[in-house]
Formats: structure tokens, sequence, C-alpha cells
């Protein structure tokens, strides 16, 4: 994938998390806080907590810190796939964001 592709797509990616962050915000109780700061994404929780997405364009890779870890994420020309267990990127951070929310949480591209 060409470094132009890449942007366009972790870009996409960002933005799929930002409007799910407003999406949560307005059809649940939960307390999203989501702040953008280039090619990083924090997203705070109520109870304190935190999660971390962030572009690694040398790696052409997609990055999420969370209280269970930290993911590696690389497009397989479908979706981002995590490096070492294959699991889908926005699966990954919807069953991370509903351990740390403390309800159900879905994100989606």
């Amino acid at each position: 994938m060409t470094d132009p592709e890449y942007m366009d797509r972790a870009e996409a990616a960002l933005a799929a998390i930002e409007r799910g962050c407003d999406r949560l915000n307005d059809a649940t109780d939960v307390d999203l806080d989501n702040q953008r700061v280039g090619g990083m994404i924090t997203i705070s929780f109520a109870n304190g907590s935190q999660l971390i997405v962030n572009l690694q364009k040398p790696l052409q890779e997609i990055w999420l810190a969370a209280r269970s870890g930290g993911y590696h994420y690389r497009h397989d020309g479908r979706a981002w796939v995590d490096t070492k267990t294959g699991e889908e990127f926005f699966a990954n951070l919807s069953r991370e964001a509903t351990a740390q929310g403390g309800q159900p949480l879905v994100f989606s591209s």
C-alpha cells in the first residue's frame, strides 16, 4: 500500500471513531470525551480510564492502547487487523470500550 493510500484509510478510521463517540454520547448514558491531536485520538471514560488510538505512519499501522494492553493493526485490503491475532480493529475497540465504559459500546467503520 502506498503512503497516500495508508493515510486515506487511517484517516477514515479515525473519523469513524470520532463519529462513534458522538453517536454513543447521544444514544447512551456513557460519558465519553474524545480528543484528537494530529494522528492520535484519546477516548476518556467517566471512571478515569482511557483508550488511545494513534497512527504509526512509518509502519503503516494503527495502534490501540487499552487497560488490557497494546495492539497493532495493519490493513489487509479489507479491514484493519491485529498483527498477532488477526482480530478486526473496530471489534477490538468495541470490546475494550465496553470493558472500560461498563456498558455495551459498539464502534464500526
